[in-house]
């Protein structure tokens, strides 16, 4: 099934759908750079918990960065882009369901609509794959012009 869903995905993809790839990877390395700026709020999240939980959140926190970080750079160079959706897809899950409706959906400059634009990104790029703009599609047909 998931080979189906791969060839097809790789023979069905437009190119203007690659700049859309592109920016998917230059959000989430912002959003991973942005949690790692912004670890004020993730202590406030820690200052009640015990410490077996604070290492669990704090070891949490820092795989979401260097996930966010490298499957970024790797979604927007078009290498192991359905591992690397396949891999943020539970990060963003969390995100929309967990961390942003708890905070109000409908205030101004409310990251949940963020979140979901970024969730359905991943979702269709694990079904797409790389695309015609990529790394890996370059390493396999070398001779093939962008």
């Amino acid at each position: 099934m998931l080979k189906k869903i791969e060839n097809w995905g790789d023979h069905h993809h437009p190119k203007w759908l690659d700049f859309f790839r592109i920016l998917l990877g230059l959000v989430l390395m912002w959003k991973g750079i942005d949690f790692y700026i912004n670890m004020q709020a993730f202590s406030n999240l820690m200052r009640g918990a015990f410490l077996g939980t604070a290492i669990s959140i704090s070891l949490l926190a820092h795989l979401i960065i260097v996930l966010h970080i490298i499957g970024g750079l790797a979604i927007t160079l078009g290498t192991y882009t359905r591992t690397f959706c396949l891999i943020n897809l539970p990060i963003l899950i969390g995100a929309v369901f967990f961390i942003n409706i708890s905070g109000g959906i409908f205030k101004p400059y409310s990251e949940f609509w963020i979140s979901i634009s970024v969730l359905a990104g991943l979702i269709c790029f694990a079904i797409e794959g790389n695309g015609y703009l990529s790394v890996e599609r370059q390493k396999i047909n070398p001779k093939e012009a962008v």
